[in-house]
């Protein structure tokens, strides 16, 4: 019986080279010279240290730039609120990945509306899709790349 698996993961090398040359450009850009303007990334949570409101906006600006040209998919990105403290101001950026399952049965729910003839069941933090035929499978691919989730998503593991 074919079958495929939905996930949501981010290359976590990817992430720590896009950090590292926000950090360069940000270093050498001329409105954030004497700032100590920096990103930090630990545990797939990405922290931007600067010293105003509006050089934060900026800096995320040039990450979400960094992100995109490493084909990282932003919606995975949660923003947290601006926190100011003495002259430092901070925001801490959390990347997500997996599907919770919430998500797994919100998938779970578009399938089985759409009257294709597929199965879906949550394992952990993926979705496994079965079915009879190919075509089914591809067909319930292309209805999920349609749906907008608030998610990034991959299929992977396509067996037949």
């Amino acid at each position: 019986m074919p079958s495929f698996d939905i996930v949501s993961e981010i290359d976590s090398h990817e992430i720590a080279n896009a950090v590292d040359q926000a950090n360069r450009e940000v270093g050498t850009r001329f409105d954030f010279k004497g700032t100590n303007s920096h990103y930090d990334l630990k545990d797939n949570v990405i922290t931007l240290h600067t010293e105003s409101d509006f050089q934060v906006q900026q800096m995320r600006d040039v990450l979400v730039n960094k992100l995109v040209k490493r084909n990282i998919d932003t919606s995975c990105l949660t923003s947290n609120n601006i926190e100011a403290n003495g002259k430092q101001v901070r925001q801490v950026i959390t990347l997500r990945q997996g599907i919770d399952t919430d998500l797994g049965k919100k998938i779970s729910r578009i399938l089985k509306d759409s009257k294709i003839k597929v199965q879906a069941s949550i394992q952990g933090e993926k979705v496994r899709v079965n079915g009879k035929k190919r075509d089914d499978l591809q067909q319930a691919i292309a209805l999920l790349r349609e749906t907008e989730l608030d998610m990034p998503l991959q299929f992977d593991n396509f067996r037949d």
